[in-house]
């Protein structure tokens, strides 16, 4: 039955058969065909032809032979590299090769011949492993895009005695060091903040907010024009028809950041 529309179908794990031996090929086949979340993507009879399909069908699992011609299976592992490597199960009718095997970090070795059963255990291992792995993977991008929203300062905090007031920095234009303390102005308003500008630069992100003089940081996206003066400064306009003039000390900084 197809899926409904608008729910997208359930994901197969792809997989790649390696083994010189065509009935050895064929019975894996067989066994994998009894399960509907699997699908066989291709075939390799040797080392070379392992690599070559590794590297362009990218298969999650691999049931890899270890005795192959053009390169057994553990050059198939050192030639794509472990890290680069899908789930691998080897498949194989010599037992010596098992500890070098599981040192290779193949999930599990089957010893031929065996069984449905057999076979069907090692691919519960390798779904529990590729489920680990797709959770590893989605927590990891969860956690990347917190770190990017995090990194740095989202808001400014401003106190007015028992009044507490945040600022998002994304409606500041320009914060103005003012002794020891700093206006942070938006549009015709400032509010005065209790910091050094040295202290709250190191807390915004820098491809936002650039340091034009010793006492301004500027919201890049803020400025809309540049007037360069004959002493190495530069008058800048921003959206808001605020005028700044920069410190001649910034002007390779302010050139590197805006592409000038």
């Amino acid at each position: 039955m197809a899926p409904a529309s608008g729910v997208a179908a359930p994901t197969r794990i792809p997989v790649l058969i390696a083994d010189d031996e065509a009935p050895a090929r064929l019975g894996l086949r067989t066994m994998l065909e009894r399960h509907a979340d699997v699908q066989v993507v291709g075939e390799a009879r040797s080392g070379l032809e392992a690599i070559g399909a590794i590297e362009s069908l990218r298969p999650e699992l691999v049931f890899l032979d270890v005795q192959m011609p053009d390169g057994d299976g553990f050059e198939v592992i050192r030639q794509v590299g472990a890290e680069r490597m899908p789930v691998v199960i080897f498949s194989t009718a010599f037992d010596e090769h098992a500890l070098r095997a599981f040192e290779a970090h193949a999930l599990d070795y089957l010893l031929k011949p065996y069984d449905q059963l057999r076979f069907d255990a090692a691919l519960d291992k390798a779904r529990e492993r590729l489920q680990r792995r797709a959770i590893d993977e989605r927590l990891l991008h969860f956690l990347e895009r917190v770190d990017e929203r995090t990194r740095f300062l989202q808001r400014i905090v401003v106190r007015h005695g028992a009044r507490t007031q945040f600022v998002p920095v994304s409606q500041v234009d320009y914060l103005e060091a003012d002794a020891n303390y700093v206006r942070v102005w938006s549009g015709d308003k400032h509010w005065l903040v209790r910091d050094t500008l040295s202290n709250l630069e190191r807390q915004l992100d820098p491809t936002r907010f650039l340091r034009i003089h010793r006492s301004l940081v500027v919201h890049v996206t803020r400025i809309v024009e540049l007037e360069s003066l004959f002493a190495g400064e530069y008058v800048i306009s921003l959206s808001t028809g605020k005028k700044l003039t920069s410190g001649r000390t910034y002007r390779a900084a302010i050139q590197a950041a805006l592409g000038v």
